[in-house]
């Protein structure tokens, strides 16, 4: 039943992957407990598909259930745990709720580095998503040194042209022009790999549509 579920939402039949998520949830509760990783993944299912579909208050609920039941279950620096932290920053952030997610993309990214390391490829999601949420609440010296440090994490690891490491490149560019400050890069000791990691992001972009 999850499987259809998650397949039917691949297809975009939203209802009918909601209906069916939601009896797999009640059927693992029934079965198998409120806490059990079974029932906790069903949890996460349909939050995504629920934030999929706008219903963004319902899907925060169930994020915070799925956040609590890890942390009870495997504890608070568990690396599933740190997904459902990340997983709930990110609606917080959608729904304006800046402070509280900049607290939880904190928390996820001392988790990933403590767990993970710092060059590991969710380590460097989260250094990314901590910046995105600074940038909007316009804390922008402190967003440009973590753009910077996720692009050279992404660059060493995943290499210039990675969808991510372009990912990266855009968010920086971003800042910068917003900060009046990318004409300096452009004529700076670093013009060469700027100019070259924006052709690669335009390729991209072009082959791929744009990066968001």
């Amino acid at each position: 039943m999850n499987n259809l579920a998650l397949l039917l939402e691949q297809q975009g039949k939203l209802n009918e992957a909601e209906g069916l998520h939601r009896r797999a949830l009640e059927g693992f509760e029934s079965q198998l407990g409120p806490q059990h990783p079974y029932t906790l993944t069903a949890v996460n299912n349909l939050a995504f598909l629920l934030e999929t579909q706008g219903k963004l208050e319902e899907a925060e609920g169930l994020h915070r259930r799925a956040l609590e039941g890890k942390e009870s279950q495997l504890g608070p620096q568990h690396p599933s745990t740190l997904v459902s932290v990340h997983n709930l920053a990110n609606l917080l952030h959608k729904q304006g709720k800046l402070e509280e997610a900049e607290g939880l993309h904190r928390r996820a990214l001392e988790g990933c580095e403590s767990q993970l390391g710092p060059q590991h490829p969710q380590t460097l999601t989260s250094v990314n998503n901590l910046a995105l949420v600074l940038e909007k609440q316009g804390k922008l010296e402190e967003a440009e040194e973590l753009y910077r440090t996720a692009l050279t994490g992404r660059e060493g690891q995943l290499g210039p042209e990675h969808p991510d490491t372009l990912s990266s490149v855009y968010n920086l560019a971003d800042l910068l022009e917003a900060k009046g400050s990318f004409a300096e890069e452009l004529h700076g000791p670093d013009a060469e790999e700027v100019r070259a990691s924006r052709n690669n992001l335009e390729r991209f972009q072009q082959e791929h549509g744009p990066v968001v």
